[in-house]
């Protein structure tokens, strides 16, 4: 993957021109939280032509209250990958890499359906304990691997090894399709309590409307924020004076624009999203078929703007 990177995309400081083996435990590649369900009771599905992914449970209310966190050190899949970690350490001295430890709602999604957006109103007591659960697995498997790997959420995106390895990203994709009164009221305190144990602590939120959140966000000690598409870049900078941001452009548009198109889409982030030492720039998700003119646009864009920076 890394010689491939660097034989295509070796003008964008892609890839290695000559990587050696090396003793890595989860793909930096390939996203996928699917861990945290599984330790909690779903079925991994896999897919030749695909990145694993949780079988949703749907699980009964009496089902979700007997729930209990599990000791993921003798839990598959934690105990075989633990196993793994051990032998490759031994003949290395080393290990590199981590898994996608995944977020709150996305994970509850998984075991309880549809049905957790309505325990919001109907049950909250129980979705409560269910999401605070949910947090401490979270917090316990990100330490364990961050602590024999020195990173824990490079998998969730790979900007955050250009920034601060060590950061922790949760995963806020589920978080858009509730209210930003519910997401403060019930997700917020976990949180919290989440990023006062994993510091440096960052947001994934992959939705188009990161600034109906950001004010919300702006009560965490967060560092990091991954903003989603068609956000609203300048007001969630307002908001969150100090964090890195990582702008997202869109692969759909990617795919199918023209690449002046993508130099104006990157150009309109870049422009609105302060200072540029605290921004990045990425696509995610790109589908076979993506001209490489529209990559090197984006490309063009950025290097035009970094060379405006003051080292």
């Amino acid at each position: 993957m890394r010689r491939v990177l660097y034989q295509r995309y070796g003008a964008f400081e892609l890839g290695e021109i000559d990587p050696q083996p090396r003793p890595v435990i989860g793909s930096p590649f390939v996203a996928g939280g699917f861990v945290i369900p599984v330790l909690l009771g779903a079925e991994i599905l896999f897919s030749p032509d695909a990145a694993p992914q949780p079988r949703p449970l749907q699980l009964t209310p009496a089902q979700v209250d007997r729930l209990e966190i599990p000791d993921f050190r003798s839990t598959w899949p934690m105990n075989t990958l633990i196993a793994q970690m051990d032998v490759l350490e031994a003949e290395w001295g080393y290990l590199v890499g981590d898994v996608n430890t995944d977020g709150l709602l996305n994970a509850a999604y998984h075991l309880c359906g549809v049905d957790l957006f309505t325990d919001f109103y109907t049950a909250p007591e129980r979705l409560e304990r269910l999401l605070n659960m949910i947090g401490e697995l979270i917090g316990d498997v990100s330490e364990y691997i961050r602590q024999r790997t020195g990173s824990c959420s490079i998998s969730v995106n790979r900007m955050i090894e250009r920034v601060d390895r060590r950061t922790f990203l949760h995963a806020n994709c589920s978080v858009p399709m509730i209210s930003p009164s519910s997401y403060r009221a019930v997700q917020l305190p976990i949180e919290q309590r989440m990023a006062q144990r994993l510091q440096p602590f960052g947001i994934h939120h992959c939705g188009d409307n990161l600034q109906r959140y950001a004010p919300a966000y702006a009560e965490l000690p967060v560092s990091f924020i991954d903003v989603g598409w068609g956000s609203d870049v300048a007001a969630c900078r307002q908001a969150l004076p100090d964090a890195f941001f990582n702008l997202r452009l869109s692969p759909v548009r990617m795919l199918n624009c023209t690449p002046a198109e993508i130099a104006a889409d990157t150009k309109a982030l870049l422009e609105a999203a302060g200072p540029l030492e605290q921004v990045g720039v990425c696509c995610i998700n790109m589908d076979f078929g993506t001209p490489d003119e529209n990559l090197m646009a984006m490309y063009d864009v950025v290097q035009e703007f970094r060379s405006s920076v003051k080292v």
